[in-house]
């Protein structure tokens, strides 16, 4: 085991912090956890767990037709044209990706967002805070319900 690196005074906190998040997550190390939501509902303490944005596939698609003309044979030809560069490929797979995560969630039942999920079993709503929603669960859980 190595010894953690030397601090300056405003580290410690930091260290802390890290360190009561990774001690929050601990119990759902192996356990399947999702975090889903949209632009509007930004979730925090989200490190390490797989966060769903229902409306990525909407804005990859705006970035994906920025600036096309409104007649749909120009607008075809350029989007061809946009298809081949690599930027656009990688923008592609990140839209084929959204849209499968969004179809994850709709598979879920979710009805509300924010949502945080485990195993596909719990579920917290309206917590933006995915450790704290974690907390609960844990809790929910440990209690023997």
């Amino acid at each position: 085991m190595s010894a953690l690196p030397s601090c300056s005074p405003a580290e410690p906190a930091l260290r802390w912090l890290i360190c009561a998040l990774a001690a929050c997550s601990a119990p759902f190390a192996a356990a399947d956890v999702l975090a889903i939501s949209d632009a509007t509902h930004p979730l925090t303490n989200n490190i390490g767990t797989r966060v769903v944005l229902l409306d990525a596939p909407e804005r990859l698609e705006q970035k994906l037709s920025e600036g096309l003309p409104a007649d749909p044979r120009q607008a075809a030809a350029i989007m061809q044209q946009r298809m081949r560069s690599t930027s656009a490929q990688q923008l592609g797979r990140e839209l084929v990706k959204a849209h499968q995560d969004v179809a994850d969630v709709w598979s879920l039942g979710i009805t509300k967002l924010p949502a945080v999920v485990v195993d596909r079993r719990y579920v917290v709503y309206g917590r933006p805070d995915v450790a704290a929603a974690l907390a609960s669960i844990e809790r929910y859980r440990s209690s023997g319900r």
